[in-house]
């Protein structure tokens, strides 16, 4: 029940930031797309560069979780082949419905109803890939 807690918590803050930041704004997330605005550009940068930062901290100091577990960095294939599929049909569905997955739940919270919809095929989409996922080359 604790770590429920925590995780919501958690949410809650990253949702309030993601709204206050305008990161779940339809119009930044259109205005990045045709390259108009710095604006999502500079948070997903700084988001990148803080990540980075982290995991080498994580690394270096070899940090546990708040739960004392050790945090462990499973390798990845170099395939860039995979990536840059998903990657294209990742951006492609964001730029459709106007929203990723993060900003999808921080605009219901905000009381945007109609991004329900997209929250509906976000989740057929991921059981489809669940059926299907093992005859994908992986």
């Amino acid at each position: 029940m604790a770590r429920t807690v925590i995780y919501l918590l958690i949410g809650i803050v990253f949702g309030i930031t993601m709204f206050k930041s305008e990161a779940a704004s339809w119009f930044r997330i259109y205005e990045m797309f045709k390259f108009q605005s710095f604006h999502m550009y500079g948070i997903i940068g700084s988001a990148l560069v803080i990540g980075i930062i982290v995991i080498q901290a994580i690394k270096r100091f070899k940090i546990k979780s708040i739960y004392n577990e050790d945090i462990k960095f499973i390798p990845k294939d170099k395939g860039i082949t995979r990536y840059l599929a998903g990657g294209i049909i990742f951006g492609l569905g964001w730029a459709l419905a106007g929203a990723c997955p993060g900003p999808m739940f921080t605009l219901l919270g905000a009381g945007f109803l109609p991004i329900l919809i997209v929250i509906f095929f976000a989740i057929v989409g991921t059981y489809i890939y669940g059926v299907i996922k093992d005859k994908l080359p992986h």
